[in-house]
């Protein structure tokens, strides 16, 4: 059954008590953590930075981030821990959105000069200093309120000589983000209403009931205004991490949109895009295209944004420039499962490692995999063991709990704790900041985790074992770590209220650095069994962040801004350089706590042993699900192809003899190649 908006609205407000307490931060820190995460999963911001902000005048703000489009987000919060749920009027609205123009106004004129060690000081003056690379502002306000039935729309206008765009978040809005696995706000798309006139297109009857397909010559001008306005919303999740991995321009294609746009179509290999629903009219004889229902890029990202930022910094005429387009119309019930597929493919000859990392990536799978199946050691006191549940796709753990009776849901809730659940992004903010890379970490959670898929798709690539359960388990140790980190930094007396992320980020980085200087590392295994961290590392993270702390807040001469001087790769390369007067500074006791190096690699070596064993035991596990009869009749098509090299012929003759002959681990490792052979040539068994 639905939930009501009032059911929702006492969960959310229970989540964040919970998030509150568990990460010792105010319920407003929590309550924006909370909806910019959603906001940045489906693609309305790249990211978020807190900068609390209140004034006598009339100011007011709660967060910010800065793309690199010229486009600057701000954030106000209609947030006060309220019991009940209550409306959200167009006054109130009114009010609140002025307070944020008021401090976008006081920061782009000069008239507003906060306290230099404040982080509102850093977004006001990089909003001052940068006004004229500013071409569009978005103001946002998250409420925790309803918005009120006679509300009608918020109209876009221009703030000091720069587009404006408003947008409201009430309550209800993000229950409709989270009713459903994989759910985002459809974007719809009228041309008519957009550009005057439908799109000429040409049907491409494939003989199929399950969707339709239309051929398009798109003028890049429309592309680039569909991009202009939806920027990250018109691409599809993987092909928006494809982009957050590589430069935004590609010099290729501005080469060509600059000296050969008449050759641009010949050139450029197209854009494949997905919709939900499509709706056509007949037009002077011509077939149109008026309306999109949740129209998605899945491959030409790269094309769409080239074409967007060619046109606005080389000022192209794009008027000349078409570009083909292969529309597919996905209904919903088929989208979760075909869009990815038709993203992964259409990348292809764009080759990224790891296929972009999609979520039904095996490296993901696994990690799943084991979450779902490795029990936390039980602690002190405690009645029963639980397990970390990874979120590999996003709104999984709360899909896992729309079926289950109330009964079923506290069992479910149990075995995994919400404080126990984490998301790829987590893990790869986990990951990357132990790896020596914390300054990936403070490019926000899309970019970041774009270049741990970069990273690990290349390691999976030259050896899936290393990705074993003791890597999970060390991950989970590193997490425990990470919200330990949160919790203590903000408890400590310097600690203002700002850049909790950047200082938690290089204080862990400083103690993986320091130890592994010293050919050691920290006791992942102590901090698994314990599920905690122990008083010597909490000690050790005390001092190493207040010298972060100190470090963060004296940028060179000329930067402003904290959060974007923790971005550059000097900030790190500053704190590398004062490590070895840090270790000095950390207690016997931290030292005395660690692990050797050589300890870390012999149980590295022992679970990768175990790992192939693993391995080897599922292929012979997929293996014989597969009939005899099915491998003869996959062995006959692939030798009329003639694709089968004599070895594959020689092992795929003994599953042939399945069930009677069993194939080895080694030779069913071979046939799930053989497998992805198959496919890749488009036979279907």
């Amino acid at each position: 059954m639905e939930q009501t908006a009032e059911e929702f609205f006492h969960d959310f407000r229970q989540e964040m008590l919970a998030g509150a307490e568990a990460g010792s931060t105010y319920q407003l820190e929590t309550f924006m953590d909370t909806v910019s995460n959603e906001l940045i999963e489906t693609g309305f911001v790249d990211g978020f930075e807190h900068c609390h902000y209140r004034a006598a005048r009339g100011m007011r703000v709660d967060g910010y981030w800065f793309n690199d489009e010229g486009v600057v987000d701000i954030f106000i919060a209609d947030f006060d821990c309220r019991r009940e749920l209550e409306t959200l009027t167009r006054s109130d609205i009114d009010t609140t959105f002025k307070r944020l123009i008021n401090f976008f106004e006081g920061s782009v004129t000069g008239s507003l000069e906060p306290d230099v060690t404040t982080p509102e000081y850093g977004l006001v003056s990089q909003i001052r200093d940068g006004k004229s690379h500013i071409r569009q502002v978005n103001f946002y306000l998250v409420s925790e309120r309803l918005l009120s039935d006679r509300f009608e729309a918020y109209p876009d206008n221009d703030v000091c000589e720069i587009k404006a765009t408003y947008h409201i978040w009430d309550i209800s809005r993000f229950q409709r983000q989270r009713s459903s696995r994989g759910f985002k706000e459809a974007l719809n798309i009228d041309f008519v209403e957009l550009f005057g006139d439908g799109v000429n297109c040409l049907p491409a009857n494939l003989g199929s009931d399950s969707y339709q397909s239309f051929l398009i010559v798109m003028p890049a001008t429309i592309l680039a205004k569909l991009y202009e306005g939806y920027s990250s919303r018109l691409l599809e999740q993987n092909v928006r991490t494809f982009l957050q991995a590589r430069a935004q321009v590609n010099k290729g294609i501005r080469t060509t949109i600059l000296t050969e746009p008449n050759m641009f179509f010949a050139y450029n290999n197209g854009i494949t895009a997905t919709a939900q629903e499509v709706e056509t009219r007949i037009k002077n004889g011509h077939l149109q295209i008026v309306r999109l229902t949740d129209l998605q890029i899945v491959n030409g990202g790269q094309t769409t944004a080239s074409l967007f930022h060619t046109q606005r910094r080389d000022k192209a005429n794009l008027s000349n420039i078409f570009v083909q387009m292969k529309l597919s119309v996905i209904d919903n019930e088929q989208s979760e499962m075909i869009v990815p597929r038709i993203s992964e493919y259409a990348n292809t000859q764009n080759r990224v490692n790891a296929a972009d990392f999609f979520s039904n990536h095996p490296f993901h799978v696994r990690m799943a995999d084991f979450s779902r199946r490795i029990w936390v050691p039980a602690q002190q006191g405690a009645q029963r063991e639980t397990k970390w549940f990874y979120e590999r796709a996003r709104g999984q753990y709360i899909d896992a709990q729309s079926k289950l009776t109330p009964a079923e849901q506290r069992r479910f809730k149990a075995e995994y704790p919400k404080p126990q659940m984490f998301t790829k992004t987590d893990l790869a903010k986990f990951e990357n900041i132990f790896d020596d890379h914390p300054r990936w970490v403070n490019l926000g959670s899309q970019k970041n985790f774009a270049k741990f898929a970069a990273r690990i798709g290349k390691e999976w690539e030259k050896s899936s074992d290393g990705f074993n359960e003791q890597y999970y388990k060390r991950a989970i140790s590193r997490g425990i770590l990470f919200r330990a980190t949160e919790k203590l930094v903000s408890e400590q007396p310097w600690y203002n209220g700002g850049y909790r992320a950047n200082i938690v980020a290089y204080t862990l980085a400083v103690i993986g650095y320091v130890t592994k200087m010293r050919g050691e590392v920290l006791n992942y295994q102590s901090i698994w069994a314990a599920q905690a961290i122990d008083t010597s590392l909490e000690e050790a993270i005390k001092v190493v962040s207040a010298i972060v702390y100190e470090d963060l807040m004296n940028p060179p001469q000329g930067i402003s801004n904290i959060s974007e001087w923790a971005k550059r790769e000097s900030c790190w390369t500053r704190l590398e350089e004062k490590c070895d007067e840090i270790a000095k500074r950390l207690p016997d006791l931290f030292w005395s706590s660690l692990s050797t190096d050589a300890e870390e690699k012999s149980e590295t070596k022992n679970a990768i042993q175990i790992q192939k064993i693993d391995n080897g035991i599922e292929a012979q596990r997929q293996v014989i699900t597969i009939p005899g009869k099915t491998w003869l009749e996959l062995k006959n098509k692939m030798t009329d192809l003639d694709i089968l090299t004599p070895k594959e012929v020689g092992v795929i003759n003994i599953a042939v003899q399945l069930p009677h002959k069993i194939p080895t681990e080694k030779q069913c490792r071979v046939l799930l190649e053989i497998l992805e052979k198959s496919r890749a040539e488009g036979i279907n068994l």
